[in-house]
């Protein structure tokens, strides 16, 4: 492995916390955390991707460019940052 500026040995950089190569609760993880949440934040997700004109289809979506997934996914957290907004300002 490279050698930082004391000439120490970087790997032994996974044990430290904070650390990349420690594993996290929340990074990384691709758990659905409300489990009763997840349908809705697929009926989001189509119902943004058909606003967005982005052809998305029921299962596998790997041919989509990560250039639209980005779309998607940026504009369903735009929507939900401004319905939690909405909510705590009590509109």
């Amino acid at each position: 492995m490279y050698n930082n500026q004391n000439g120490q040995n970087n790997q032994n950089t996974q044990n430290m916390p904070g650390a990349q190569g420690n594993a996290g609760s929340s990074s990384g993880s691709n758990r659905t955390v409300v489990p009763e949440a997840k349908q809705a934040l697929n009926n989001m997700k189509y119902e943004i991707a058909n606003e967005l004109g982005i052809n998305l289809k029921q299962g596998y979506n790997g041919d989509l460019p990560s250039r639209q997934a980005g779309y998607i996914g940026g504009y369903m957290v735009k929507k939900m940052i401004e319905q939690q907004e909405r909510q705590m300002s009590g509109k």
